[in-house]
């Protein structure tokens, strides 16, 4: 049994709830709180995909606006044989709220790996560079 099994459970749930009829790419994520509490999120996406919002950002900015403000761990579900991180924006979002925490990528099958986020975002941009 892993620390983060709760996390992928919840984030492979919360991927049930993707809004993904353009893609049909549905992502789930899961964002543990350092209180303890896991906030889900699913992509939502847009006919003009541009105002799409991923799973990674969804579950960030719902656990916000409940008043937390400490991560200790962020995991990403698909249905992929090879495993998907958060994309660009979700890694600025990730590093900006959560700082160096774990990402825990998984697939639908139980594939998981957990890399830092300095590995994904290994020179990020932050309120230092201001």
């Amino acid at each position: 049994m892993s620390e983060y099994d709760a996390l992928i459970a919840a984030a492979k749930h919360s991927r049930e709830h993707a809004h993904a009829k353009f893609s049909n790419f549905k992502v789930g994520a899961a964002l543990r709180a350092v209180s303890g509490r896991i906030y889900g999120g699913c992509n939502v996406e847009n006919a003009t995909y541009g105002l799409t919002i991923c799973a990674e950002r969804v579950a960030i900015f719902k656990a916000i606006s409940e008043g937390e403000r400490k991560f200790d761990a962020i995991a990403v579900v698909t249905d992929t044989a090879m495993l998907t991180p958060p994309c660009g924006a979700c890694r600025q979002i990730i590093w900006e709220f959560c700082g160096d925490v774990p990402v825990v990528m998984a697939n639908v099958k139980g594939k998981v790996e957990t890399v830092r986020m300095s590995q994904l975002f290994p020179e990020p941009f932050d309120s230092s560079n201001l």
